[in-house]
């Protein structure tokens, strides 16, 4: 047997969550920022399950640790580095990283740390983390896109280590020896990129001319940001046949102090655009500004008031394609902070008539995209989606990434660098490496600029920001959009690509020396005794492929020839992806569960050989159960993946749901995920025991009650419950070599899976059995009614079996009776909702917390009513909006089971807020007589 390691047993979940929920927000420095990849890992969450993977725990080592006391406190010490670890604030703590790599050295086989692996890699948090830790890092993907983004975080900052600039601005500074890990990289990484910038300027400024902007009798010179377009099509009344706009708003700020809008003029078969702001004399409420001329049912011509059909629309812009007017142009404003809308004039309509350059990318979109796409509309190759100012500006730049490499390679020639001629595809480490490795970055910027320039960005009204092309994981159809001019010093800008680039590149760690390979994970081989952490696809959630291809045009073009076989197709592989996306299938949905299954398996296969013995696989996982079958709620995305885990030969060891989303995300979205469940596992022995379905519901039970309680206790959001579930009740099944049915034949995932839901569905109905009467009424209640009016027989009824009493709850506020009919109170229907002193109900106390919350106080409002609760009354609370949720979400209550979810997902900051106001003014805490 090997030791057991940290992560199997305890961790600090608690703080690991926050610090990753915290990681969502920052973005200076963030290595998120080199390049947009989807569903990324949090650093802190990575960082720390790696460490806890290495460490082993103190009860391992009775010898140094002889007592349970001992081994408490030696575990407290490792907890105190696990907490540094995932604070952001400590990234660039070097002492900090020697601490904990000492500490995995301490019990490391013959003092020797193992070597790491992620064969889906992605966006490289995982690799990145382990390299930082001091392991080395082996980074695999199938996309040539995430392949680059690990070579630019692991790879190459450990090529250049302590690498002085070789710009000549630096070079005379005379700074030598002062640019340790990744940092003299970033400097020349920046500088080249502003004459990157300045080329740019030079080839192409005059596209983007200054504008005369005019504010009483003073008229002033403004640089542009953005120009906001509406995209047009021909009536189809024969009266009419006009040009008229679709567009979503009319609104250009939303900003209480610095309104403005655009009003459109239909005149004489034209249409022409004026920008006003509230107060400037013009009419302050048009009642175009609140509504639109286009939305998902069809349009309405300006001209001429006649409907038209979206099918028109299509059809018009497939075969013809859609106009476009210029209706407003946004700069920083000259009289002062904050921007200036001006209306277009005819110097600028002529800076937009731009030639369509040559060797544009080429390549088709999808038919489809999870969330959205514009292809119905016609708009089915790459370079429909840009206007030519945008395809010029964009192809210049990455024209630029490939002519400067010279200048940057002679540079580092006199900076001292060798002159190999050896480039990074082959391992070089001089001159021409170094030239393509800061091309890399500067290629990452094009890309980064392409997601801020193209026809489907937006202007963000409120924010007064540019809103990205990405900005789901989808390219939908948009219809007025706004043109970025990325020659300014503004949001969606080049110069603000920069900035983000080069801070990310100090925070890198830049050693040990790690690799990123463009691999199949099926194809994995030729690898043992890794220590194993991965991501894995999340069956058909999202086609990464497909939307990666939106940056490939640009990053191929770019660096091919730096890397010539890993950009050797014209666009991402799509074949060997492993996903279920039906539509890539003959066989639909079925051949594609099949492909993913079996790709899973021989992934996991291969994985389980590679891996050590001395150390467990960690995998992340979060896919939401969503399928009802005839035995139980399943679904195939963790049946698929867990069974690939099992026909491995792995076991299930341990599990810890990790906080992967901000809170304030999640608002409106009851189904989408807050964390992603991570699955410990080791090899299964060949001792493992064989046992009957009696024998491994009674095992079950036992690891679901006391997953139940931990994962509760850590305040994971309900919306997680049933998938975090899993883990315990998978760990149960694994631990066996067989569950064999009555039938004689084992048992499949699959039916296991059903098993473990009907078991948290039994448990969470235990949960409720404890509480008070007035309490269990409301739930029944709520089972059978939720907030709606019922017979007040039946209300009766119920009460008498529940030992209730309605006046309670009507006293409380939370009943309503009359004209024969009873409705439970919706929590945020009431302002106040009263506190029964002696006997207080579980149902009340709960309608008080969520309507607080969802007040204006908010968090704030919540944290009062919980600071005059003990302890036990207040979890109490807490386990009721669990099993809410659960009601709410089956009886397809989904506004509802939001507001439990809210509640749950905010209990940190509620309690932690309660506890402050509970020390600044000590309150009369109710008593809890437990009835």
């Amino acid at each position: 047997m090997h030791a057991k390691k940290l992560i199997e047993t305890s961790i600090p979940l608690d703080e690991i969550n926050a610090q990753a929920v915290r990681e969502k927000s920052i973005r200076k420095g963030h290595p998120s920022t080199l390049h947009l990849w989807w569903a990324r890992r949090p650093l802190a969450a990575a960082r720390c399950v790696i460490f806890a993977s290495m460490v082993d725990d103190p009860s391992e080592h009775p010898e140094l640790f002889p007592t349970q006391e001992e081994q408490d406190k030696e575990r407290d010490r490792l907890f105190g580095i696990i907490k540094r670890l995932a604070d952001w604030d400590n990234i660039g703590n070097e002492r900090l990283y020697e601490e904990a790599h000492a500490e995995m050295v301490k019990y490391a086989p013959d003092g020797k740390l193992p070597e790491f692996l992620d064969p889906f890699a992605g966006g490289g948090a995982l690799p990145l983390e382990a390299q930082r830790l001091g392991l080395k890092a082996h980074a695999a993907d199938l996309n040539p896109i995430p392949v680059t983004i690990n070579r630019a975080m692991i790879d190459i900052p450990a090529r250049f280590c302590g690498q002085d600039p070789v710009n000549p601005e630096a070079r005379r500074s005379g700074l030598k020896g002062t640019y340790p890990r990744a940092t003299g990289l970033a400097s020349d990484v920046e500088y080249y990129a502003n004459v990157m910038r300045e080329r740019a300027k030079e080839r192409i400024g005059h596209n983007y001319p200054d504008v005369e902007v005019t504010k009483g009798n003073v008229t002033r010179k403004a640089t542009p940001i953005a120009y906001i377009w509406a995209r047009t099509v021909t009536c189809p009344n024969p009266a009419c046949r006009h040009e008229t706009p679709l567009v979503k708003s009319f609104w250009l700020s939303k900003k209480k102090a610095h309104l403005a809008y655009v009003e459109p003029i239909a005149s004489d078969g034209q249409m022409r655009y004026e920008v006003h702001f509230e107060g400037d004399g013009s009419p302050a409420d048009f009642e175009h500004v609140h509504g639109s001329t286009v939305d998902r049912h069809g349009a309405i011509c300006l001209h001429c008031g006649s409907p038209i059909s979206l099918d028109y629309i299509r059809a018009e812009s497939r075969e013809h394609g859609l106009g476009s007017h210029l209706m407003a142009i946004v700069s920083e404003s000259p009289f002062g902070k904050g921007r200036w809308y001006s209306s277009p004039s005819e110097s600028d309509l002529l800076a937009a008539q731009v030639h369509r350059p040559s060797n544009v990318p080429a390549g088709r979109l999808a038919k489809k995209y999870t969330g959205g796409s514009c292809v119905t509309y016609g708009f089915d190759t790459f370079d429909k989606l840009f206007t030519n100012r945008q395809l010029t500006a964009l192809t210049t730049l990455s024209d630029i990434v490939a002519d400067i490499r010279p200048t940057i390679e002679l540079d580092a020639g006199t900076a001292g660098m060798a002159d190999d001629h050896i480039g990074l595809k082959d391992g070089g480490s001089g001159a021409k490496a170094y030239a393509e490795a800061v091309s890399v970055y500067l290629a990452f910027m094009v890309d980064k600029e392409s997601d801020y320039c193209s026809s489907i960005c937006i202007w963000h009204t409120t924010r007064e920001t540019m809103a990205n092309t990405m900005r789901r994981q989808a390219i939908p159809m948009t219809w007025d959009y706004a043109e970025v001019n990325p020659l300014s010093i503004s949001s969606g800008s080049f110069h603000s690509m920069i900035g983000q680039i080069a801070e990310a590149i100090k925070t890198l760690p830049a050693l040990p020396a790690s690799d990123a390979i463009q691999r199949d994970a099926t194809k994995t081989e030729g690898l043992s005794n890794l220590l194993v952490s991965t991501d894995p696809p999340y069956y058909d959630n999202i086609d990464y492929s497909d939307l990666s291809d939106y940056f490939y045009v640009w990053m191929r073009r770019s660096l091919k020839d730096v890397w010539p076989e890993t950009f050797g197709t014209m666009l991402t592989p799509k074949s060997e992806e492993l996903v279920a996306v039906a539509w890539r299938f003959d066989g639909g949905a079925e051949e594609a569960k099949t492909f993913f299954e079996n790709g899973m398996r021989e992934t996991f296969t291969r994985l389980t050989k590679a891996m050590s013995d001395d150390y467990p696989m960690t995998v992340y996982y979060a896919y939401k159960q969503s399928e009802s079958t005839d035995d139980g709620r399943t679904s195939s995305g963790w049946e698929t993946m867990l069974q690939a885990l099992m026909d491995a030969g792995l076991q299930i060891t341990g599990t810890w749901p990790m906080r992967t989303e901000l809170t304030t995300a999640l608002k409106g979205k009851v189904n989408a995920l807050a964390s992603s469940i991570v699955l410990v596992c080791r090899r299964r022995t060949d001792e493992a025991p064989v046992i009957d379905r009696p024998g491994f519901l009674r095992a079950l039970r036992r690891g679901l009650r006391n997953g139940l309680a931990d994962l509760q206790q850590g305040s994971i959001a309900p919306v997680d419950l049933a998938q975090a579930a899993i883990g315990p009740g998978m760990a149960a099944f694994s631990r066996y070599a067989q569950v064999i049915e009555a039938d004689g034949r084992p048992m499949s995932v699959h039916t296991a899976l059903g098993i473990i839901n009907e078991q948290l569905d039994a448990l969470m109905g235990e949960s409720g059995e404890d509480l008070d009467g007035e309490t269990r009424f409301c739930l029944s209640w709520y089972a059978q009614y939720g907030f709606d009016k019922g017979p007040f027989g039946d209300a009766e009824t119920l009460r008498n079996a529940r030992g209730a009493s309605l006046a309670a709850l009507t006293d409380a506020g939370v009943l309503e009776s009359g004209s024969g009919k009873v409705r439970l109170v919706r929590p945020t229907e009431v302002a106040d909702i009263k506190q029964a002193r002696l006997a207080p109900s579980c149902w009340s106390d709960l309608m008080a917390e969520v309507g607080a919350l969802e007040s204006r106080d908010g968090v704030g409002g919540a944290a009062k009513v919980v600071a005059g609760f003990d302890d036990a009354r207040a979890e109490r609370t807490k386990s009721l909006a669990y099993l809410l949720f659960q009601t709410a979400e089956r009886g397809g209550r989904g506004e509802d089971a939001q507001l439990f979810n809210d509640l749950v997902t905010s209990w940190g900051d509620v309690t932690e807020r309660a506890e402050a106001l509970r020390r600044e003014a000590p309150v009369q805490q109710t008593l809890d007589l437990g009835l």
